[in-house]
């Protein structure tokens, strides 16, 4: 709660609100009976001014100021002379009661209502010097005293003028009755504390549901900053405000779009470096990978060269027919290195994209008849039985020379794989917009966790008798490429009695 705005500002305008009420209530206290008093002063002063210029008037006249007041006095006020209400102004006005001696002729003129015969000796008391010990004298001029005087008989105070006009001849006094000041200031703070604590209650009241309006924008703007902390830059603020907290909220509107876009781009850059790099991390453990499994295929055929060179030079072989026999393992063995290095630099020149296809329209049906006659010695030496089932000519839209590569390896892999009743079967199909090659070998299934890898190269399900017919590993792997050069599918699936292999082609009839 001390960290709220709310609560400060509250504080802060209920404290304004009382320091103003306390100053005032003190201000009260101190200065109003001063200034009470001296505004009365300045009520004395100017009436005896004015008085004084009417007795010089009426001495130019001949006449003294009380016959020339009764010259003109009215007792029913109609015909009233200037005098006559000039005094009864002063009266109504200013509540003065006056009283003006004649010292010539000792004659009084009461101009207002009170006790003539006291106001008359107390003129007297004061110019004959008697001591009159509840005055204090505020001022002091050449003619007359305007003094502070306490009457016991009323239990009042009085401001009284008293002196001789500028005529030095007429006496004056000029009373005016204090109300008591101390009770009025009493009373005006009394009445100022309720009023206070009234508005302290109806300002607090205000400035509650004011700086709630205030700073529910701001709360709003914190909570949004917080969403915006946690990366949730769905959250907006929504104030109608057109002031510096509008301003604000719209500037931390476009902010959290800009943030989302940027960090969306560094999202989108960082999942790209990050395929790059498992990418690369991928190409480097199939280098490795790679390397290793060509040292591996390698270091047999090399060692079994080595290993009969090394007889002929020591003349183990002294007989033809046992020279005859190394020779032909070198050979041999020289020759399945050459295969698979050819094979290894077609792989790699078909999976970098240095062999594209060269597409051309051709009877599939026939390349298939071709590459079985061409293993014609192969299917008779193993006494293998090779069927071949096609609906007539299918033309397809592909390169010749690959797909003739690729029924090659597929029959190889039968024919080094077969089993059973030794039975191959190719089929050859067309259903208008693809053909697809199937080719069956009889034998033992592949296991269904091996079938996804045989495309993998160098991967080997029974590496013992891929050893005896001299397989690399490469032969699928060439196959998969060549379809994914000519953005076609090959696969391998387990059936009744053997595996199947298969691929489609583009089919490519004549208009």
């Amino acid at each position: 709660m001390k960290h709220s705005i709310k609560a400060r500002y509250a504080i802060i305008f209920v404290g304004l609100m009382a320091f103003v009420f306390i100053s005032t209530w003190c201000v009260n206290s101190w200065f109003l009976e001063r200034f009470y008093t001296s505004d009365k002063v300045r009520i004395l002063q100017s009436a005896y001014t004015e008085i004084d210029q009417v007795v010089a008037q009426a001495n130019e006249s001949g006449k003294g100021i009380i016959e020339y007041y009764k010259e003109s006095y009215d007792v029913d006020f109609k015909n009233e002379g200037p005098v006559q209400r000039m005094f009864r102004i002063m009266g109504e006005k200013y509540n003065l009661m006056m009283v003006l001696i004649d010292s010539t002729t000792d004659e009084a003129l009461m101009s207002t209502n009170g006790d003539r015969q006291f106001l008359k000796n107390r003129v007297e008391d004061y110019i004959f010097g008697k001591d009159m010990p509840h005055a204090s004298i505020l001022k002091k001029y050449d003619n007359y005293v305007i003094q502070k005087t306490y009457d016991s008989r009323s239990d009042s105070y009085y401001l009284e003028s008293w002196g001789y006009f500028s005529d030095n001849k007429t006496i004056f006094l000029i009373s005016i009755p204090l109300a008591s000041i101390r009770e009025s200031v009493s009373l005006s703070n009394r009445f100022l504390a309720y009023v206070g604590g009234v508005a302290l209650l109806l300002g607090s009241i205000i400035i509650f549901f004011t700086t709630k309006r205030v700073t529910s924008p701001i709360l709003s703007l914190s909570v949004l900053s917080e969403k915006m902390s946690n990366l949730d830059f769905d959250a907006k603020y929504t104030g109608k405000e057109e002031d510096e907290i509008g301003i604000l909220g719209n500037s931390m509107n476009k902010l959290s779009d800009r943030l989302r876009d940027t960090i969306g781009e560094l999202r989108e850059a960082n999942e790209e470096l990050q395929k790059d790099i498992e990418e690369k991390v991928k190409i480097d453990d199939m280098r490795k990978d790679f390397i290793a499994n060509v040292s591996h295929e390698l270091k047999t055929p090399i060692a079994l060269i080595q290993g009969y060179a090394e007889g002929l030079m020591e003349g183990m072989a002294e007989d033809p027919e046992s020279r005859d026999y190394y020779c032909e393992v070198i050979v041999d063995e020289a020759n399945k290195m050459n295969k698979m290095v050819r094979q290894l630099l077609n792989l790699t020149a078909i999976e970098f994209g240095n062999d594209t296809p060269q597409l051309d329209r051709f009877d599939v049906t026939e390349l298939i008849r071709g590459v079985i006659s061409s293993a014609g010695i192969l299917i008779q030496h193993k006494d293998i039985s090779v069927k071949f089932e096609d609906q007539g000519p299918i033309y397809v839209y592909a390169d010749e020379f690959k797909i003739e590569e690729v029924i090659t390896n597929y029959l190889n892999n039968a024919l080094n794989h077969v089993g059973g009743d030794r039975k191959i079967v190719i089929t050859a199909e067309d259903n208008g917009e693809e053909a697809l090659i199937t080719v069956f070998n009889t034998g033992q299934n592949i296991p269904e966790e091996d079938l996804s890898k045989l495309w993998t190269k160098f991967f080997k399900v029974d590496k013992a008798h891929t050893r005896e017919y001299g397989g690399s590993g490469i032969g699928l792997s060439i196959v998969k490429a060549i379809m994914d050069s000519h953005k076609k599918s090959c696969g391998v699936h387990n059936v009744a009695g053997g595996v199947e292999f298969w691929f489609t082609l583009n089919s490519h009839r004549e208009s």
